[in-house]
């Protein structure tokens, strides 16, 4: 699974689900057949780490999640302020603390009947947040990924404008599934254009000559992760660059790397076959990954207000 492999918790066969606010079991928390989630795939979700008792970058991800729901005409109902009560409360009510990743899915609602119109929606939103124990496998910060170029391309915004966190993720899917196929961790996608994109479920990087490349981000989603590298990237004095650029760039890198919310900022060892750097980690990745880890433990660092 790449960067989501995890340890086994057992902890997670009894955690607490929050539906529309009731604090279920898990094998007890369903949702109708009926929901627009179920049915169509219609909705947005965001993921969370909590870390020392903090949602990390929790305004970044609320943010994020409301940009997908005006750009789909999705009324949740809820402020962020009530959004990240009921994220907490959750996270409580499970007695968590750290090494715990959340899943917020909002939905649509209940429709009369399976149709794509909104306006057969019945019921105020769906919401769900699915909290679990879930710590990154250690291997992952140092071992390198093995990424696979897929054929399926990210979408262009006036398809499916890749910057949504959308429940319809078939797309993602598909290249996971063939990256799987060729003994891979994960998909790397190309944009319509033939230049890199990002990967099925984390967001690429290169290292070239001492400075950082990633994606134009006109086809990728808008990391939060991406973006506090981009951040530390400034403020260390390491030049980043988003920019273009193709596979004959990415063969020939010093270093490459990945970054999303579970697992921070993993190493790429190899791109198709082809050993990228060392195969290792390289020494840039290992600096921002100390970087990304002191910035966690400033913002995460005391219990929630």
């Amino acid at each position: 699974m790449g960067t989501h492999d995890y340890s086994p918790d057992p902890r997670n066969a009894s955690v607490l689900v929050s539906i529309n606010g009731a604090l279920l079991p898990r094998d007890q928390a369903l949702v109708s057949v009926f929901d627009s989630g179920f049915l169509l795939g219609d909705g947005i979700w965001e993921s969370f780490r909590l870390h020392r008792g903090q949602l990390a970058f929790a305004e970044d991800h609320l943010a994020r999640l409301f940009q997908g729901a005006r750009a789909i005409d999705l009324e949740i109902g809820k402020t962020r302020a009530e959004l990240l009560e009921e994220l907490y409360r959750t996270v409580e009510a499970n007695g968590m603390r750290d090494h715990v990743h959340l899943r917020l899915i909002v939905t649509r609602g209940i429709r009369s009947t399976p149709y794509q119109s909104p306006a057969v929606v019945v019921s105020p939103p769906t919401l769900v947040i699915i909290p679990e124990h879930k710590r990154v496998t250690p291997e992952t910060a140092d071992r390198g990924l093995r990424l696979y170029t897929v054929h399926v391309r990210r979408g262009r915004p006036d398809t499916a404008d890749p910057r949504i966190m959308s429940l319809s993720k078939h797309t993602c899917i598909q290249a996971c599934i063939q990256a799987a196929k060729a003994g891979a961790d994960e998909g790397l996608m190309l944009d319509p254009h033939g230049f890199v994109a990002t990967c099925n479920s984390t967001n690429f990087f290169i290292v070239r000559a001492g400075e950082v490349w990633t994606s134009s981000g006109r086809y990728c989603l808008a990391g939060i992760t991406r973006g506090k590298v981009l951040s530390l990237c400034a403020q260390a004095g390491i030049e980043a660059r988003e920019k273009d650029f193709s596979l004959v760039d990415v063969y020939d890198a010093d270093e490459a790397f990945v970054t999303g919310s579970f697992a921070g900022v993993a190493p790429v060892a190899s791109v198709d076959g082809r050993t990228i750097g060392s195969g290792g980690r390289g020494p840039l990745t290992e600096r921002l990954q100390q970087l990304y880890r002191a910035l966690l433990e400033r913002v995460c660092g005391g219990p929630h207000s």
